[in-house]
């Protein structure tokens, strides 16, 4: 396992840095490590399967009851089934995409996610992510961050985060409608905080 996750970071840090026409190789390897196993997820629980997920795709997550975020897969904490709860989600520059997305269900503690310079994510995943209903009751702060594939949809369907206090939104370039965009979630969600820097 300990080769395959040195490999597995090795190939991660070389996709940050340019590679020419290597593109069709970068999605598909990306597609690989968002591919869900459901029998995965039923052996491990959907803390640790969404923990390997998130970590394989150069993500971080911390636990309930811990102040550090874990970041290195072969460090991931062992021991019975759901007893490291993901608290808090930092995607910031990892290759999570829609596909992974599943792994998100049954995950009832998650207070907290960053999508920061995440080149794959896109208003089907924030509407995906709204829908889980376990995350419509645990999320409190979210931020969405140099996210190119954002558009004004993808934070409108925000709105069914039902207990989200914090919102922040900067760098978004495919949002057009910004004051009517935040009027309409923060109509739905009076408590909601937003913070903007949208151009």
């Amino acid at each position: 396992m300990r080769l395959f996750t040195w490999s597995a970071r090795r190939i991660l840090s070389a996709h940050k840095q340019p590679s020419g026409g290597s593109r069709e190789f970068w999605g598909w390897l990306n597609a690989v490590f968002n591919k869900v196993d459901y029998e995965r997820i039923k052996a491990v629980g959907p803390d640790r399967a969404a923990a390997e997920w998130l970590l394989r795709c150069g993500a971080k997550v911390r636990f309930r009851g811990f102040d550090r975020w874990q970041h290195d897969y072969n460090g991931l904490p062992t021991g019975p089934l759901g007893r490291y709860q993901i608290e808090a989600i930092d995607a910031t520059e990892s290759c999570i995409m829609y596909r992974g997305f599943d792994h998100l269900e049954g995950l009832e503690h998650v207070e907290e996610i960053r999508f920061n310079k995440c080149i794959y994510i896109e208003d089907a995943c924030l509407e995906h992510l709204s829908q889980i209903k376990t995350l419509q009751d645990s999320l409190k702060n979210m931020t969405v961050v140099s996210c190119g594939n954002v558009t004004d949809k993808g934070i409108i369907a925000l709105h069914h985060l039902r207990n989200m206090e914090w919102l922040l939104l900067s760098d978004l370039p495919g949002v057009k409608d910004k004051d009517q965009t935040v009027d309409r979630l923060q109509t739905a969600l009076p408590r909601l905080t937003v913070e903007l820097d949208l151009a």
